[in-house]
Parts: C-alpha cells; sequence; structure tokens
C-alpha cells in the first residue's frame, strides 16, 4: 500500500487534529482522542499523531494514483485551518517494502 508522512511542527497540534477530524466525521469513518486519530477516506487512510510540538500525518492509499489525492485534501485541509500561520507540510513516501 502506498504511503506517505508529513511530520507538520506547530505549537498546537492537538487542535489541528481535532479539527482536521471533526470536519470530515460528517461524511466519513473518523475515531480519534487526545494523541491520535484516523480518517478513512473512500481511496484510503489518514493517520494523525500528536507530539508536543508537531502533528504527524500518515497517508495510506488504496493505489498509487490515489496518494497524491490523499496528501493533497489532508494538506490543503489543514492550511485551511491553520490559515493564521500556515505550517509547512512536505510528504515524505514510506520505503517499499
Amino acid at each position: 500500500m502506498p504511503a506517505a508522512t508529513a511530520r507538520v511542527g506547530t505549537p498546537v497540534p492537538r487542535r489541528y487534529m481535532t479539527q482536521l477530524c471533526k470536519h470530515f466525521e460528517h461524511r466519513l469513518a473518523v475515531s480519534y482522542d487526545d494523541t491520535q486519530g484516523s480518517i478513512a477516506f473512500p481511496a484510503g487512510l489518514c493517520r494523525l499523531a500528536v507530539e508536543p510540538d508537531a502533528l504527524v500525518m500518515t497517508v495510506e492509499a488504496a493505489d498509487e494514483a490515489a496518494l497524491p489525492q490523499l496528501q493533497d485534501v489532508v494538506a490543503r485541509h489543514l492550511l485551511r485551518f491553520a490559515f493564521k500561520e500556515p505550517p509547512e507540510i512536505v510528504w515524505v513516501a514510506a520505503p517499499r517494502a
């Protein structure tokens, strides 16, 4: 399964994770608590993890074509919530087994 991870530096990672999960839970299967979350998109899964100074986002796509689409939708929504201080989002592809 193709995957990529972005570690996004922010002083409020829990807030952004919660906003992402609450935004998507109206249309998709979502679960979250204080430190982690997941959003099940039709084309794959987004896992979220809160670190003291970062939000770690990992997307796992159903196929290679879906990976950039998942990265784009998750990044666009995070940037929408973080418009006052837009973070840098750099996706790193997971090594292939």
